[in-house]
């Protein structure tokens, strides 16, 4: 049986082509608006900072204060906060420390990559969408986010997760039905 990836290469492989998306937004495009009702490209990637500092604060890494690099835009911002957390997560202390889920006990590692890599997959999406860059998702992305959410059940749709499922005809690609499930028209 291979062994499974450690968390800062789990992390790595969510956050690699997230960072080749973020690095190609052209600077007078992250206001855009973005599929996330409310939010500029601007506003998901600071979702996305925000709530991994927050959790690996929790989880007792340090992590270096957003303000001073927001100043420089939205990519460099993105690039500090991504290094710290990988750095974070190479650390055993740190990856492999027992996080309590309302599923059960798991490793901060472990739910960085999967509740927070689902997060990292989806607002991708949102902010290429919101660019007007490929937006496209890979098999093995859809299939990953569509089995996570699948054992979320309802709590997917709770406050600040993700918006009602919106109706797809059968003709729609997988790509298209996946993210629907997440309140997004990827029609």
């Amino acid at each position: 049986m291979p062994k499974p990836m450690d968390p800062a290469s789990r992390y790595d492989r969510t956050l690699t082509p997230l960072t080749r998306v973020v690095d190609a937004v052209p600077a007078e495009v992250w206001d855009a608006p973005s599929p996330c009702a409310g939010w500029s490209a601007a506003d998901v990637l600071q979702h996305l900072i925000d709530t991994q500092r927050d959790f690996m604060l929790k989880a007792g890494a340090e992590m270096p204060d957003p303000a001073p690099v927001v100043a420089r835009g939205p990519a460099d911002a993105w690039r500090t906060h991504a290094e710290a957390t990988a750095r974070n997560l190479a650390d055993p202390r740190i990856g492999e420390a027992p996080h309590e889920t309302p599923f059960g006990t798991s490793t901060v590692g472990a739910v960085l990559n999967d509740f927070y890599g689902f997060d990292m997959i989806v607002h991708r999406w949102d902010i290429a969408r919101a660019a007007g860059l490929d937006a496209r998702l890979t098999e093995a992305e859809l299939e990953q986010i569509d089995t996570l959410a699948q054992g979320w059940g309802d709590q997917l749709y709770a406050e600040g997760i993700c918006a009602p499922a919106v109706e797809v005809g059968p003709e729609a690609t997988h790509e298209a039905r996946v993210l629907a499930r997440f309140g997004r028209d990827a029609r």
